[in-house]
């Protein structure tokens, strides 16, 4: 397929009007999109209680084809009964991620037994029934519970409640597979894992560093704001081993002269290789010192390891950090010089800097040149994770974390006069270990796909089918539900945000918490996540009895989402307003994780430099290639909406994009089958693509397909796995 000159634009509006005609109209569609709830896609955010495509400082239209994907997802029909006769275990793994999106709403709970291999309808009787019999009847140790980024504060604080309550602490998010190395290098940095600006930040700052990331493709309404700084005679510099479409120009229509004519994005576009982001950091930095442009009184007065970092920037060898980059002198310089001249930068990055073994040194590296210049610690500067669900950052706030903030425990306890469990949690990568050793026999999943989101997918797949019962709550099917599958695998429809019967609240990227209001059921059968919740505890607790933690909570109470805004306001600090929330209306910015001036929550009140070795550069050996997963214009996580991905022009998802070099390196033509062997496993007869937007030496390959290839290796400090620092072989196929 063609590939498109600039993103957004006209194809954008042809795409929207599709999308409200299979959606049963325009102005149906447009009632959807406007009501009083948070988007659910990016964790961006907007909509809440100023209405749908408004973010937080009252812009209007704020909207993308995101947004519009997921409310079109949520709009579809139900799945008609007959389906689950016709379609058993083994055709829903010939299925695309595309195509089970696409099969409907779950309308009704359905429970699959190896025995028969297929899924069948039950009544919501006999599937809570079912799930709570086996986690009475299972110690809780032997339990974990996966909590996805798209559900509600309410549901994230009641679920893992009910889980340390019943006794363990295996409770971890989708982050750990995401953003996590973001959390604890931010963290280690400044002692708060979130961004530490506000929205209105961006609308201050001469500088933007763009590392890691597509936001044109994932976070598209990002796309106005650096335009906007563009227009204002700003400052972008991308960092990425592809050159992005959308990221070079960007046509937004609700600009008319942008829709028009395009906006360019990118004033500086630097291509590292594949793991090279770490030297090119600190290569920087060092060039900045020389430079003589680093804030020394910034230094000595708010940031502690100075006096380390100076010699060790000293030390550092430019001819080191060049080849580890694969970025040339002449460019650092020029980044340096472009650095230099700001007055107000803000960083950000997404999973291209995460998801590496060395993802918390990367975020770190990105604090020390943010502070090397005071650029964090006053307005218009600082750090800014973009982080992908609606609320996986509020999700992480409401205590989904194997070990709980302090203030958090103690805040349990004290609320509920309960003893909570003190054992170490496990971490995501964890649970799937010990699902495969057996120590684990039962999980329960609040959205999300977790097969689908797992390195090693191969090994994924045996580690839950080892499990005794795994139960889903979900709005779709996605490939979890046919290839992660246990014993008995029960599945529980529940309603999206926009369909809830009370409000619920959702946490943006820039700690900015919003009120939904919910709205009118789309299908019967559904129920909501927390009725589910409440109700699944309840019954547990009327099996253990004995329970005394369980029995201190009076479970049916806990349907009342207001009820649970209150306990969260006692005991998750920053979150007081949020108890006053269903009076007020009043959507509020957490306390306490905004930092305009440089006074930060650390042991000193400093902030925290680190002395960083990058690694050395791998996949450079004879017959190796470095690749990086990534996702496509039409997908979201795991999520597949569109096969082909209009921005890079490219047909289909089982390809590998290649530099021309690289192809006659391998000799290889267009479109010739290959065969790629990675740390974990191999792809077959993977289309060979021409992409001349790739550095060559580096390929990438489709995100969540190629997760076949990548290691189960992770980052020791974040647990994090590599999914874009695969080292690969290929081998021609014969010709079919």
């Amino acid at each position: 397929m063609r590939k498109v000159r600039t993103g957004g634009g006209w194809p954008a509006v042809l795409y929207t009007l599709r999308k409200a005609r299979e959606s049963g109209g325009l102005l149906a569609f447009w009632r959807a999109m406007r009501s009083r709830n948070a988007c659910k896609t990016c964790a961006l955010g907007m909509g809440g209680q100023q209405g749908g495509m408004v973010n937080e400082a009252g812009h209007f239209p704020e909207v993308c084809k995101k947004s519009m994907q997921a409310m079109a997802a949520d709009m579809q029909p139900g799945i008609p009964r007959d389906f689950w006769d016709r379609y058993g275990a083994r055709e829903l793994r010939a299925m695309s991620p595309r195509q089970l999106e696409h099969c409907g709403r779950l309308v009704e709970p359905v429970r699959y037994t190896a025995a028969e291999g297929r899924y069948r309808p039950v009544s919501w009787d006999e599937a809570l029934d079912g799930v709570a019999d086996q986690l009475a009847t299972t110690s809780p140790d032997e339990t974990f519970w996966y909590f996805s980024g798209r559900s509600s504060n309410e549901a994230g604080f009641l679920l893992q409640l009910f889980a340390r309550l019943y006794g363990t602490n295996n409770v971890n998010n989708c982050s750990y597979y995401c953003h996590q190395a973001s959390g604890v290098g931010l963290t280690s940095v400044t002692g708060s894992g979130t961004a530490t600006i506000q929205l209105e930040d961006l609308d201050k700052a001469d500088l933007v560093f763009l590392i890691g990331g597509n936001p044109a493709s994932n976070h598209p309404r990002l796309m106005t704001t650096l335009h906007e700084l563009r227009r204002r005679g700003g400052e972008v510099i991308v960092i990425n081993p592809l050159v992005e479409t959308g990221l070079v120009n960007f046509s937004i229509p609700s600009r008319p002269l942008s829709l028009l004519f395009g906006s360019k994005i990118a004033s500086l576009y630097v291509q590292p290789h594949i793991g090279g982001d770490l030297a090119l950091l600190v290569a920087i930095q060092k060039r900045i010192v020389e430079l003589g442009m680093h804030d020394e009184a910034f230094l000595t007065n708010h940031a502690a390891g100075w006096d380390e970092l100076h010699v060790a920037l000293n030390a550092a060898s430019y001819d080191d950090l060049v080849s580890r980059s694969g970025v040339d002198l002449a460019t650092i310089d020029r980044i340096a010089e472009e650095y230099s001249k700001s007055k107000a930068a803000v960083f950000a990055w997404t999973m291209g800097i995460t998801h590496h073994a060395h993802g918390v040194e990367n975020v770190q590296a990105i604090g020390n040149l943010a502070l090397l210049r005071g650029m964090v610690g006053k307005p218009g500067s600082g750090l800014m994770p973009i982080r992908g669900h609606s609320n996986v950052q509020g999700i992480g706030s409401m205590g989904v974390t194997p070990l709980l903030k302090q203030a958090i425990f103690d805040g349990l306890q004290e609320q509920y006069g309960v003893q909570l469990p003190t054992a170490i949690g496990r971490d995501t990568m964890a649970c799937m270990e010990g699902a495969t050793s057996g120590e684990l026999t039962t999980a329960l999943c609040l959205g999300g796909n977790l097969y689908g989101s797992n390195p090693d997918s191969t090994y994924a797949a045996a580690a839950l089918g080892k499990l005794k019962q795994i139960t889903y709550l979900s709005t779709t099917l996605n490939t979890g539900h046919a290839h992660g599958l246990a014993d008995e695998t029960i599945i529980l429809p529940v309603l999206a945000r926009d369909e809830e019967p009370s409000a619920t609240t959702q946490e943006s990227m820039f700690n900015f918490v919003r009120l939904s209001d919910g709205g009118p059921r789309r299908h019967d059968g559904p129920r909501s996540e927390v009725e589910v919740i409440a109700d699944l505890a309840d019954r547990v607790a009327r099996r253990l009895a004995g329970n005394a933690n369980l029995s201190a909570l009076d479970w049916p109470a806990m349907l009342d989402t207001g009820r649970i805004r209150e306990a969260i306001a006692k005991v998750v600090p920053g979150w007081e307003k949020v108890g006053e929330i269903d009076r007020t209306k009043e959507e509020f910015q957490i306390d306490g994780r905004t930092f305009h001036t440089p006074r930060f929550p650390t042991a000193d009140g400093r902030a925290q430099l680190h002395v960083l070795t990058p690694p050395a550069l791998r996949g450079a050996g004879e017959g190796e290639l470095r690749v990086m997963t990534i996702r496509s214009e039409g997908q979201f996580n795991t999520v597949v909406y569109e096969d082909d991905d209009l921005y890079r022009g490219v047909e289909g998802r089982w390809v590998i994009l290649m530099h021309p070099d690289d192809l006659d390196r391998f000799g290889a033509k267009e479109g010739d089958p290959l065969r790629v062997v990675g740390p974990a496993g191999e792809m077959r007869h993977v289309r060979a693509t021409k992409h001349p937007a790739i550095r060559a030496g580096n390929a990438a390959m489709y995100y969540p397909e190629a997760n076949v290839l990548v290691s189960r290796g992770v980052d020791p400090l974040s647990k994090t796995p590599a999914f874009k620092g695969l080292v690969v072989r290929l081998e021609k196929e014969p010709q079919a």
